[in-house]
């Protein structure tokens, strides 16, 4: 298979990620949680599945945390217009949750214990202020 990203071919890096093969956009960060092995791959950067279907990516992900409280704030919100009785509500929620959800899904991940898989995903994550050394 080759690569259309050309970004991770890199032939010192094999073996080290077990994802190593795998063709990904550069702005996809692995991690990986050194106590069980399970492998994470997800964007860096504003989440447009967020943004268009709210807290579903949450629950595919399996993110349950963020997915309930993804929940418990649209409601709330929902609760806020209905009882002001606007009859245009804004989609707050979505475009906040758009735009902080994959920052979120790492951080969450980083307190279970999971760290960068690779070089690439490290930098990619400090320059995006996801990981702090």
């Amino acid at each position: 298979m080759q690569d259309p990203f050309k970004n991770q071919n890199d032939p010192d890096n094999q073996n080290q990620n077990p994802l190593s093969n795998l063709p990904l956009p550069p702005n996809y960060a692995t991690v990986v949680n050194p106590e069980n092995g399970q492998v994470r791959v997800a964007k860096v950067g504003i989440s447009w599945t967020t943004l268009w279907f709210g807290p579903i990516p949450a629950m595919m992900r399996g993110d349950w945390y963020n997915f309930a409280l993804m929940i418990v704030l649209d409601l709330i919100y929902v609760m806020g217009i209905s009882m002001l009785n606007v009859q245009i509500a804004l989609p707050i929620p979505a475009l906040v949750f758009g735009l902080i959800y994959n920052l979120m899904y790492f951080r969450h991940q980083f307190t279970l214990g999971f760290q960068p898989a690779d070089k690439h995903s490290k930098e990619l994550l400090i320059r995006s202020r996801y990981w702090k050394e």
